[in-house]
């Protein structure tokens, strides 16, 4: 699956994806439980083999906004801690129980510097990330909740049956009641 991932932005031989493999370290989570807490500080960013996780961040008044869904062959981390190495201040949880790969950021530096197969596919892969985020804050600004909905399935088809109402409804940026009322 990773390997495949990879291959679609650059080419590796079965000895450099051999030793991209030994930069990251595996780990095993349980449903609910956090990959990151708000303030912690962000050493890794991790590739999501096998699960569901949420990134979100709670405003002063405790609601909810999801930033991010990541499922099986994605990328999730809290990007400016990561990249910044500040602390967090998003929660990663999962909604699922959840394997990854762990990348840590001086391990991506390392990878990158005697990889430079792997410094292109980080570079396209974040040109990638930033255009998706623009498109769904274009959606947000001119779609409505049912539209943002549309989009949101068409990107992650049968996602829908692993969210809550209530983790959706907080995606879309909707109550529960108005999420109920959309013909599904």
């Amino acid at each position: 699956m990773f390997r495949k991932h990879l291959e679609v932005y650059t080419t590796l031989s079965d000895d450099e994806y051999e030793r991209v493999l030994t930069y990251f370290v595996p780990k095993k989570l349980k449903k609910h439980e956090f990959l990151v807490h708000e303030g912690d500080w962000v050493t890794n960013h991790h590739w999501v083999i096998k699960g569901l996780l949420v990134s979100n961040y709670t405003d002063d008044e405790g609601k909810d906004h999801i930033m991010q869904f990541a499922i099986e062959n994605c990328w999730i981390t809290d990007q400016d801690a990561f990249y910044n190495q500040t602390k967090a201040i998003f929660n990663i949880t999962c909604l699922e129980d959840t394997t990854l790969m762990c990348l840590s950021f001086s391990n991506r530096e390392k990878m990158c510097a005697d990889m430079h197969k792997m410094e292109h596919y980080f570079r396209k892969k974040g040109n990638d990330s930033f255009v998706k985020q623009q498109r769904r804050l274009l959606s947000y600004m001119t779609n409505d909740a049912k539209g943002r909905f549309n989009l949101l399935m068409a990107e992650y088809p049968g996602l829908y049956q692993r969210l809550s109402k209530k983790i959706l409804a907080a995606y879309l940026g909707v109550t529960r009641e108005t999420l109920s009322r959309f013909k599904f």
